[in-house]
């Protein structure tokens, strides 16, 4: 049992904490979405946000492309490589597939909840909400803060607060150049954040299920 415990890339401890977190992020997502359905444009929130950040100038504005950068094919694709190459160093497979199955099932529920909710932003062909540049940083930040968490064996009070401080941390930074360079509405950010809430601890729990049964010998 401690064995599995030590290798579980969802700490036992954080397992109703979190689950309890992702439960009330997938409710922010659907209320989101329901209310933006078919919407193209910002909503009495999203204008006062946009004109609170006003425009961005040098170095702010280099820092947002970089952020956004991350989150586009060629850097995402970069990043996710030398993750899972990390993981692998430190012989840790199972938090090497948490990060593909983590990041990759935000990205792909974003993506299919953009189709679904139809909210456009610079015209109809660019759906908006949620948004997945946010959902990707803010997964990834999760799926390593779980590993730290798990690593350092945190408890509950202390893993719980690393984890949500470091999807706090990574949503911000993305959700910030994502609304200052005009890409996304503060509220598709949001939604982006907490579909990465509600879909990366899943995934944790999900891969531990599937690897721990195919350790179980059979009698």
């Amino acid at each position: 049992m401690t064995g599995r415990s030590v290798s579980a890339v969802l700490p036992p401890v954080l397992r109703v904490w979190l689950g309890v977190v992702a439960g009330l992020a997938a409710v922010v997502v659907v209320a989101l979405g329901v209310v933006y359905s078919g919407h193209s444009g910002p909503g009495r929130v999203d204008a006062g946000i946009q004109s609170a950040l006003g425009g961005l100038r040098p170095p702010w504005r280099d820092v947002a492309l970089a952020l956004d950068f991350l989150g586009e094919p060629v850097g995402s694709a970069v990043v996710m490589v030398v993750a899972v190459t990390g993981c692998l160093l430190l012989r840790r497979p199972r938090a090497a597939v948490l990060t593909v199955a983590g990041v990759g099932l935000a990205v792909g529920t974003a993506t299919l909840l953009k189709h679904l909710v139809g909210r456009t932003i610079h015209g109809d062909g660019n759906l908006s909400y949620p948004s997945g540049h946010t959902a990707f940083l803010t997964a990834l930040a999760l799926v390593a803060a779980l590993l730290v968490a798990g690593r350092l064996g945190l408890g509950r009070v202390g893993g719980t607060s690393l984890v949500l401080g470091a999807a706090l941390v990574a949503g911000a930074a993305m959700g910030w150049a994502q609304v200052a360079l005009g890409a996304h509405y503060p509220t598709d950010v949001l939604g982006g954040w907490c579909t990465a809430l509600a879909v990366t601890p899943a995934a944790a729990w999900l891969v531990d299920r599937v690897a721990d049964a195919g350790r179980q010998e059979p009698r």
